[in-house]
């Protein structure tokens, strides 16, 4: 997301030490040399937003139909533009002008791996899985460092029931960002899909990745997701390579003999 900062004009001050000829004199000493010494600062103008801008703080308000209005404004010739207008779509729900907005976001920019990767998103949504990795790979191959690609496209294979090619996406989007799974609320310039039909299963997979990662809090604490949100195959927990270090630990232990109440 494009943000703006606002720079606020600070000002230096100096004391000024008046010795004056007389006391009754003193106040209209200091004031007189305080006028001809320092002159009036003038009044900073307030700083004029572009549509752009205008509508990066709507959507930080979530006003989204007000920044689609702000984006409409922007030149028709950014790509960024259009794929603005898609994600504020997108967030109020409207995944065919959302789609629309993207795809014509790409006809201005061909090689767009953020307008690529958020049509990904519309097809996942409408759970067509193939679609969306195809698009999410293709997103990938223009710009591969982007975590927020390798999240989405391990989703995508874990909708499809494909938990090695899941590990390995999100495995590599750990690495481009440590805490690419734990953000929240944030609305960039490319969406992020966590929505998945299974929780228990997926944030057992999302402890496996965690654990073999050395991220063993987080194992542990989507390992406790998991048993709350239903998963009953505590054998798996037990025989699984990748918790060998958190195994004897009292907390996995304390899971093990866990029978907590679904959520």
């Amino acid at each position: 997301m494009v943000s703006s900062k606002i720079l606020t004009p600070f000002v230096l001050s100096s004391a000024l030490f008046l010795t004056p000829l007389c006391a009754q004199d003193s106040t209209v000493a200091r004031n007189a040399f305080a006028r001809a010494s320092v002159p009036e600062s003038p009044v900073p103008k307030p700083l004029s937003l572009t549509p752009e801008q205008r509508g990066d703080v709507f959507m930080a308000r979530k006003m989204f139909r007000e920044a689609v209005d702000a984006y409409s404004e922007a030149p028709a010739s950014s790509p960024m533009r259009w794929n603005k207008i898609g994600i504020a779509y997108h967030q109020l729900g409207d995944l065919n002008a959302a789609k629309k907005n993207y795809e014509h976001a790409i006809k201005v920019d061909h090689k767009f791996a953020d307008a690529i990767n958020n049509v990904g998103t519309v097809f996942y949504a409408h759970k067509n899985y193939r679609a969306a990795i195809s698009r999410y790979r293709k997103a990938i191959r223009i710009d591969p460092d982007i975590a927020s690609f390798w999240s989405n496209l391990g989703t995508a294979y874990y909708s499809r029931g494909k938990f090695d090619d899941m590990s390995k996406a999100y495995a590599r989007a750990l690495e481009l960002d440590p805490q690419v799974f734990e953000h929240r609320g944030t609305i960039g310039s490319e969406m992020q899909d966590r929505t998945v039909a299974d929780r228990a299963r997926y944030h057992f997979e999302m402890a496996r990745m965690y654990a073999h990662a050395g991220k063993n809090e987080l194992a542990i604490q989507y390992l406790r997701k998991s048993l709350e949100e239903g998963f009953k195959n505590k054998d798996k927990l037990r025989d699984a390579p990748e918790f060998a270090a958190i195994r004897d630990t009292d907390e996995f232990k304390e899971l093990l003999a866990l029978q907590p109440k679904v959520l």
